[in-house]
């Protein structure tokens, strides 16, 4: 499980940093809350740490990390699998809360324009801070075999509601859909590092899946 304290610390320092004229802690407080909800077995504060993680790794490939970072804290902070407006509710959270912090309006308007760039992980050629964000939050894809296998399950557990032969179409639609793509990861270090294990495991599923 991750350090609350510490992904706490992370936030302050990056509010701080980012110009906050309102006490961060209170924020970031209600964000970890948020990802921690009951309905999460993936889009988890796990998850939240691990893209924070892969974003500082792929920093030097984005125009303005701190602004990526804070896209990632608020990505999947609006989050139930029944629904399909996450993204944009996210994003509505994030300019309402970073507004009250006191950031300057384009990094507020930034931010949100990334986290709902997640909505199909596919940035502009030159888009340079909506790459890493993208590349950050599929990293998960390019683990091993048995990280991406703890990722299906969880993504599964977290549909549970829905009926097993519907499940399995939509995931072999969505997992076709990628391994077409010409490129899942945008940023030379990460196509380095995740995409071939990315497009073995994604294979693997489809197989699974029949």
């Amino acid at each position: 499980m991750p350090d609350t304290d510490a992904l706490l610390d992370r936030w302050t320092a990056l509010l701080t940093r980012c110009g906050a004229t309102a006490d961060p802690e209170p924020y970031g407080r209600d964000l970890l809350k948020r990802w921690a909800e009951p309905q999460r077995r993936y889009h988890t504060t796990e998850h939240l740490e691990a893209v924070l993680d892969h974003v500082d790794a792929l920093a030097e490939h984005a125009d303005d990390p701190d602004a990526v970072r804070l896209a990632a804290w608020f990505h999947d902070v609006v989050y139930r699998p029944d629904r399909s407006e996450n993204e944009e509710r996210s994003a509505q959270l994030a300019v309402r809360a970073l507004r009250e912090a006191g950031l300057a309006e384009p990094l507020v308007e930034e931010v949100a324009r990334l986290v709902r760039l997640t909505v199909s992980h596919h940035p502009e050629a030159g888009d340079r801070n909506g790459e890493v964000l993208s590349d950050a939050d599929l990293a998960v894809l390019g683990g091993t075999p048995q990280q991406y296998e703890a990722y299906a399950a969880a993504v599964r557990e977290e549909y549970g509601f829905v009926p097993e032969d519907v499940f399995r179409a939509g995931r072999a639609a969505i997992l076709r859909q990628l391994l077409d793509l010409p490129a899942l990861y945008r940023t030379e270090a990460a196509r380095t590092r995740f995409d071939a294990a990315a497009r073995a495991n994604l294979a693997a599923e489809l197989t699974k899946l029949g």
